[in-house]
């Protein structure tokens, strides 16, 4: 597959959509040079130790992001069992208002029709990261911007759904299982749809510490695609950070 993604692209995306999270901890570091310098040395030792406790955090966060984002195969998408999907007919790829993966799936399936569905809604995903996000990165050629409770096409169509770092920005559990209820409404009965995800798992604590919370476990993941009348074929872990769930309909085996 060509080379769609520059060197560092993904921690570099983290910085500059999050920088206000990043300038605020600069600021941070700053006043505490500031307070370091003239004063006795118990002040001293505790600026070195608040500095680490800022620095040390942000430094192993952004590591993993860059193992993650910039050399594992997340976007070279080799993980993905294409021996077992249907790859001649429509796949659908379903973002958050970030699409970093459509051009690359279209070129992993070339002999296939792809469609791409935003469910962006500034109103709900009010992330300044986000808005920025779609600043730096305009939608693929005709995106179609969608409702996550009513999608855009009708029962046992679709072949492949793909959805790629996006479904946890649905926060409403109800929400969430509606739109994977229409997810099965849509799907052939031999389809596939592809979730990958964070999990709120220890791994990814230790790689975010409180931000692991905008992540889900993989048993809340479970009860949402059970509830939609999904089940779990195969458990993929593309690195220890992110996992991705092949679904299929209740009971086919095809």
């Amino acid at each position: 597959m060509e080379n769609v993604r520059a060197p560092f692209q993904g921690v570099w995306n983290i910085i500059r959509f999050n920088r206000h999270f990043y300038g605020t901890a600069g600021v941070g570091l700053l006043m505490l040079c500031g307070i370091y310098i003239g004063t006795p040395v118990w002040m001293q030792l505790w600026c070195v130790a608040m500095g680490g406790v800022i620095v040390l955090p942000l430094s192993i966060s952004l590591g993993v992001s860059y193992y993650i984002y910039d050399c594992s195969t997340l976007y070279t998408l080799d993980w993905i069992p294409i021996d077992r999907l249907p790859v001649q007919d429509t796949i659908v790829n379903i973002n958050a208002g970030f699409d970093e993966t459509s051009v690359l799936l279209q070129q992993k399936f070339p002999k296939s029709t792809l469609a791409v569905w935003d469910f962006y809604d500034p109103e709900h995903h009010t992330e300044v990261s986000i808005r920025r996000a779609r600043k730096a990165y305009p939608p693929f050629p005709n995106t179609i911007q969608i409702a996550t409770g009513q999608l855009p096409e009708k029962q046992n169509e679709i072949a492949i759904v793909f959805a790629i770092l996006s479904a946890h920005e649905i926060r409403d559990s109800k929400e969430r299982t509606l739109f994977f209820e229409e997810l099965y409404r849509i799907l052939r009965p031999n389809g596939r749809i592809i979730v990958t995800e964070h999990l709120r798992d220890t791994t990814n604590f230790l790689a975010y510490t409180l931000g692991f919370f905008h992540f889900y476990s993989k048993k809340t993941w479970q009860t949402t695609f059970q509830s939609a009348g999904l089940e779990v074929e195969e458990i993929i872990k593309i690195t220890p950070f992110i996992t991705t769930f092949i679904l299929r309909k209740y009971g086919n085996t095809t």
